[in-house]
């Protein structure tokens, strides 16, 4: 009887340590998902051209960085868009100020505040992050800086911005709108064909702020942040409210702990919402962010906001989720 049990035992392990070798053989020869790559998005229905731009880049197996940077450009050298870059919106005193940020794939990263006359902050700021061992120069260092790498001065401030400055200052009104219908900056993330993260944002921030006034938009970690390892993430809106959560910042993480990018986009927008109740219904903020494996998703505190999506099979402007709805 107790040979039979032995048996019967030994049996029993064999058959079990079978089972579990099927089991890890499957689990060993499962194939992983196919990253979607390259892919670039960005916010705002002006991100479908700045994404044509960033597709030629992209498309011809180009760096993901080059491609965010081509890309953003083309909103910052539209004089009709007035919240980016040349014909941007000045501040109360009449002055265009922009701010701009960019991260590579390398956790490298270079950042412009408070810039005036040199209509692609974004450049400079690309130039800091690959010529110096700082992050962020602003204001006159920052022109300095700007023109000691060949960088052109030019009033930015166009006829229809300044038209538009003038008739605030028979107000002086100073309301954020809760949705800018004009589109308020430009953030851009890709992945490139090498599976590479990068992004790039760049704005001439509030219209009618105090002088000096910087937003979330050149600020690592709240109006931009990659990580590549793990995903980017891009904001828009009033840049406040950004900086106070981090935002861009805390999508990334949500994300290294599985979030997927659109639950990531809506855990950010909820902070926002309980942790300031009585301001939330008087402003928008919205987020986007792309992952490594080229899943996206974007999410805000109130409809209106669209993002721009470019891919080998998609070239689209997309409606946002919002938390008002």
């Amino acid at each position: 009887m107790m040979a039979d049990r032995r048996k019967f035992l030994k049996s029993t392990i064999f058959s079990g340590l079978a089972v579990s070798t099927a089991s890890l053989s499957s689990l060993s020869c499962s194939t992983p998902k196919e990253p979607k790559k390259p892919i670039v998005i960005s916010t705002w229905n002006h991100g479908k051209e700045a994404n044509a731009a960033a597709w030629e880049v992209l498309s011809k197996n180009g760096k993901a960085v080059d491609a965010v940077e081509k890309g953003v450009m083309v909103t910052e050298n539209d004089p009709n868009n007035a919240t980016v870059g040349i014909g941007g919106f000045p501040d109360r005193d009449g002055n265009v100020t922009l701010d701009a940020c960019i991260m590579d794939e390398n956790d490298n990263a270079g950042s412009v505040a408070f810039l005036q006359n040199f209509k692609n902050p974004i450049s400079v700021a690309r130039k800091v992050m690959d010529d110096t061992p700082h992050v962020m120069l602003v204001g006159e260092g920052a022109k300095k800086f700007a023109l000691s790498k060949g960088f052109k001065e030019e009033n930015l401030l166009t006829e229809s911005s300044e038209k538009a400055w003038k008739n605030w200052l028979k107000n002086q009104d100073y309301e954020p709108e809760i949705n800018i219908e004009n589109h308020d900056t430009i953030g851009m993330v890709a992945l490139d064909e090498n599976g590479n993260l990068s992004g790039a944002c760049t704005t001439s921030g509030a219209a009618w702020k105090m002088h000096g006034r910087v937003g979330d938009s050149p600020i690592i970690g709240a109006g931009l942040f990659v990580d590549n390892e793990i995903g980017a993430a891009t904001a828009t809106g009033l840049g406040e409210f950004v900086i106070k959560i981090c935002g861009s910042h805390m999508i990334v993480e949500l994300m290294r702990q599985g979030f997927s990018p659109q639950e990531a986009c809506e855990q950010a927008v909820n902070r926002i919402v309980k942790k300031y109740p009585d301001n939330y219904k008087n402003l928008q903020v919205g987020f986007l962010a792309l992952n490594k494996q080229g899943e996206y998703g974007a999410y805000s505190i109130h409809k209106g906001f669209n993002f721009a999506v470019r891919s080998e099979d998609q070239d689209e402007l997309i409606d946002a989720g919002n938390y008002s709805g």
